[in-house]
């Protein structure tokens, strides 16, 4: 019979938030270990489901893509001579993953490369979360800026030195689901009135900076002990304690709030 901590171990391990990483390696080009300090990164934050790395092994400096990180990524060889072409694989990869049964709730892009913009505005609008790393010089202002979370490619030994510390942070930060509705409310009334839409990455990043102890859906503890799986899960929350209600992907609040506000 299964130990009792076999299972406390399965059912954490299925809080955890799921992450997907996409890696554009003509864009970013990291060596082995960097490689593996990037996983360890991904795996502090959740369970990793996922690791592609796209590349074209007819360039030159990509043709030892596979031997070099096929032990731990997903290696994908892009051979089209077209330009983006291999930026193209790696976004219709990463939506058909969104829609699929094994849905990521965390995307990590490593790319600074502003093809992929729009991509994480419509995962923003699917409340997905998206992580970006780049190496500094060459990453789009706008593409940082509207990650949810963005870091240096450079700064990966320093990420995952801390990793354990910023583990132990994130059990500490715990916040009530009620608490966490007065926060949405507050994000949602601030981002209306600054004439910004109202989309899923927007207020979750605006509710991080409102509470230190809000550290995403998953620092959200509910009366069962439980955690949110994606933020999504929280909003169907709040808008069935008639809180907010959701249209065309966007919140608002609803009128007797409004008129609270």
């Amino acid at each position: 019979m299964p130990h009792a901590n076999q299972f406390s171990k399965k059912q954490a391990s299925q809080q955890l938030p799921l992450i997907s990483i996409y890696w554009d390696y003509q864009n970013a080009k990291l060596s082995p270990s960097q490689a593996k300090s990037l996983l360890d990164l991904a795996q502090s934050k959740g369970r990793v489901i996922s690791a592609k790395v796209y590349y074209n092994a007819q360039c030159q400096d990509q043709v030892s893509v596979k031997d070099d990180f096929g032990n731990l990524f997903n290696c994908l060889n892009v051979p089209c001579p077209l330009k983006d072409s291999a930026d193209n694989q790696l976004i219709a990869d990463c939506l058909g993953d969104i829609h699929s049964n094994m849905s990521p709730d965390i995307i990590m892009i490593i790319s600074g490369d502003g093809d992929f913009i729009k991509l994480v505005h419509n995962l923003q609008k699917l409340g997905k979360q998206a992580i970006i790393l780049a190496q500094k010089g060459n990453v789009k202002q706008k593409l940082k800026e509207l990650a949810d979370e963005f870091y240096f490619l450079d700064d990966l030994p320093r990420l995952t030195n801390n990793k354990t510390q910023a583990q132990n942070t994130t059990l500490m930060s715990q916040i009530n689901c009620k608490e966490a509705i007065e926060y949405l409310i507050e994000a949602i009334n601030t981002l209306s009135n600054q004439g910004k839409p109202t989309v899923f990455g927007s207020i979750d990043k605006l509710m991080r900076q409102l509470c230190d102890k809000y550290q995403g859906c998953s620092s959200i503890s509910t009366a069962n002990g439980k955690r949110f799986k994606n933020f999504s899960q929280f909003i169907d929350v709040a808008v069935k304690d008639g809180k907010v209600r959701k249209q065309n992907h966007e919140l608002f609040l609803t009128e007797l709030d409004m008129l609270a506000a």
